[in-house]
């Protein structure tokens, strides 16, 4: 983890953000000078006359209209705004630097792909609802877990009481995760978890499922989350200290990159950090400069670029900002392949790809008047599409209640098959490319992002800036400055600060209780009681070697201690043995 501990500053990222800012005063390379100048003199005329006797009469209602992310923004954006935009910089769909998409037919050739919330309760619970979502149309399975489960404890652990399967489905073993996907073919599904700090464990016991249904693991399909750095920066979900963390993510590029080709190990994710707070601008900057932290940790473990960064993966938030998510997805595209051109020196149009998934706000969904959020889900929705999503997640209508029910999940399956199969829009790609507002707001976004890569150099490097809470305290003020905004009433939010009526229970909510708990705890006493004692404890101490030896690849012995069902709770804290825990700094 030497590079991502660096102190030398690194200037590409200063080059690069005052090329950016160059640009706007470069001559004109899209469009014709004179007939810039023609526009140029068009519309002063038009805000010296029409714009300005309008408002004069009609007063504006306010005077600071701009992005979420703080953007101001002018009445109109004319030619003249993209005068000096090159449209080399912009190209087809398929081809550098994937601006306009990162496949030549996008929709055309097939939708995206479709995944739901699931994972509640217990395992035979969420098997059930996989199971169902899959009846109605869902093309991917998208499983989450409880909080016991993504800080490594099991179901019998004292700090598990009252949670397990509360948030998501309780997995303490192998035996888990069979239940789970019970007549599910993983051989022919793609499924992505969400799990962080013991994801390691999780694919180890995903990996086990399929050699138990007879599919070979380099046929697995799908996504693990493992994203560690975000989880210091937002959702705070660790066991170790980063670097040990960072460690582990390492041995799974590598062991997935060898034995598991078509597996995507990390889903790098800015959803988290935009749910904590941040701006799309921040969202951006900082999910990108951990992209490129993780292809930093691949290089140092000898692996080539080529060799890994086509099974990296992100996951953006969609907000109710509708413009600005669609620049921030065709801006990350272009910025992601273009500095691995440029920095890392890759070639290879595959490794230049930026895929991603999408989820539609959490932080946006309301409890008042929870109907609404029907609205603002297919409204984020389609801001991810208008983007260029490969896969995308609508959250349903009752989420800021609880976990969603059956009638709520597939009013959010439907929403995405409406925009699918009935508004025509994947007929065209990026049919926004061209919009004068919408490729000048792509370069700001594009701009800003350069200046906070350089901010972070200058902070000693991305896992300093993480250590030292600079990015964490960033996004809190982001945060802040949001939050005084709405309650000011500055900011909108309907059936909240405005248009607000009285409600009693306007919904019913799922319910989970003990039930999933005592069961959990059955199982998890069956599995001790049925496996080989001696074997998991040697499958352990292997486990420990592996971790006190830096140099050793921990996924092996790991998969060994699985298949002898060795909870998640006993494999974690062979890991907290060694590696000790982690306190994050103050930023407040």
């Amino acid at each position: 983890m030497l590079a991502l501990l660096r102190t030398g500053r690194d200037t590409y990222w200063r080059k690069k953000a005052k090329t950016m800012v160059e640009r706007r005063g470069a001559a004109g390379t899209l469009f014709d000078k004179k007939a810039a100048d023609r526009v140029r003199k068009g519309l002063k005329q038009w805000q010296d006359t029409v714009y300005k006797q309008w408002t004069d009469r009609f007063p504006e209602g306010r005077q600071d209209f701009q992005t979420a992310s703080g953007i101001p923004l002018k009445p109109l954006y004319t030619p003249d705004d993209v005068a000096n935009a090159d449209y080399s910089d912009q190209g087809y769909p398929g081809v550098y630097p994937y601006l306009r998409g990162v496949y030549p037919s996008m929709y055309r050739g097939r939708p995206w792909t479709m995944r739901m919330f699931s994972g509640f309760g217990t395992p035979e619970d969420t098997n059930k609802r996989l199971k169902l979502l899959l009846e109605h149309g869902e093309t991917g399975l998208s499983v989450a877990f409880d909080m016991p489960t993504l800080y490594g404890y099991d179901c019998d652990h004292r700090r598990a009481h009252g949670e397990v399967g509360r948030c998501g489905v309780n997995v303490s073993s192998l035996k888990d995760m069979e239940v789970i996907f019970d007549g599910i073919p993983l051989g022919k599904v793609s499924t992505s978890m969400t799990i962080n700090a013991p994801a390691t464990v999780l694919t180890c016991m995903y990996a086990g499922v399929a050699k138990k249904q007879g599919v070979p693991i380099s046929k697995l399909r799908g996504t693990v989350q493992a994203d560690m750095l975000k989880e210091y920066i937002a959702q705070k979900e660790w066991v170790y200290p980063p670097e040990a963390h960072l460690r582990l993510v390492r041995d799974l590029m590598v062991f997935s990159t060898k034995e598991m080709p078509l597996w995507n190990y990390i889903s790098i994710s800015g959803y988290h950090i935009r749910e904590a707070g941040s701006s799309a601008v921040q969202e951006l900057a900082f999910t990108l400069a951990d992209g490129f932290g993780y292809v930093e940790l691949g290089m140092e473990a000898g692996l080539k670029v080529e060799q890994f960064a086509p099974r990296l993966s992100f996951f953006f938030n969609s907000t109710m900002d509708f413009f600005e998510e669609i620049a921030k997805f065709r801006a990350a595209r272009r910025i992601w392949a273009t500095v691995l051109r440029e920095k890392y020196g890759v070639k290879d149009k595959r490794s230049l790809l930026m895929r991603f998934h999408t989820q539609t706000s959490g932080a946006s969904l309301t409890w008042q008047q929870p109907v609404n959020n029907v609205v603002r889900t297919a409204i984020e929705a389609l801001a991810a599409v208008l983007g260029g999503t490969q896969s995308l997640h609508t959250n349903s209508y009752d989420e800021a209640w609880a976990l969603p029910t059956e009638q709520a999940v597939e009013v959010a399956l439907r929403t995405q098959q409406i925009i699918a199969e009935e508004t025509g829009l994947p007929s065209v790609m990026d049919p926004l490319g061209g919009s004068y507002y919408v490729e000048w707001l792509t370069e700001q976004l594009e701009e800003e992002a350069y200046k906070y890569f350089d901010r972070i150099e200058a902070a000693g490097g991305l896992l300093k800036a993480v250590k030292s809470g600079y990015l964490q305290r960033e996004i809190a003020e982001n945060s802040y400055r949001l939050s005084k905004r709405v309650e000011s009433g500055r900011d909108s939010v309907v059936g909240v600060n405005k248009y607000a009526k009285e409600e009693k229970e306007p919904i019913e909510t799922l319910k989970i209780d003990f039930k999933a708990q005592r069961s959990q705890l059955r199982r998890l006493a069956a599995v001790k009681r049925e496996r080989d004692e001696a074997k998991v404890e040697a499958a352990l101490a292997k486990m420990e070697r592996a971790f006190e030896n830096e140099g050793a690849n921990s996924i092996y012995p790991m998969m060994g201690a699985v298949m002898q069902y060795a909870t998640l709770g006993e494999i974690v804290s062979v890991g907290r043995k060694i590696f000790g825990a982690y306190k994050e700094p103050m930023i407040l």
